[in-house]
């Protein structure tokens, strides 16, 4: 296992987007989350093809917080079944890396 990883999650907008970001980064959950900008998204849900314009976070984060961020996640996300993927980092210079660990001591 990696000991940092990123978690995608999207948002049917900015504001709520904001919300999520400040909430994990306020709860030193994760050391920093980018929200980008709008995009299409198109997938299946209940048997239909859908389309909505959501934002995505990127949330750089510690692997070991992972299952408190998701359950973080869901208890905040309008979503009845929110996108929350985890993607480990297997390189990245070093001192950021050691940034995620305390971003607050820098």
């Amino acid at each position: 296992m990696h000991p940092y990883q990123i978690i995608l999650t999207t948002c049917p907008g900015s504001e709520i987007a904001e919300q999520i970001a400040q909430v994990l980064v306020e709860e030193g959950l994760a050391a920093c989350v980018n929200i980008l900008p709008p995009m299409r998204s198109i997938y299946t849900w209940r048997g239909a093809v859908e389309s909505a314009t959501e934002h995505l976070l990127l949330i750089k984060c510690l692997s070991q917080r992972y299952a408190v961020i998701e359950e973080r996640l869901r208890s905040m996300h309008p979503y009845e079944i929110p996108e929350i993927i985890a993607i480990p980092i297997v390189q990245g210079l070093p001192d950021y890396l050691a940034w995620l660990n305390q971003p607050d001591k820098t």
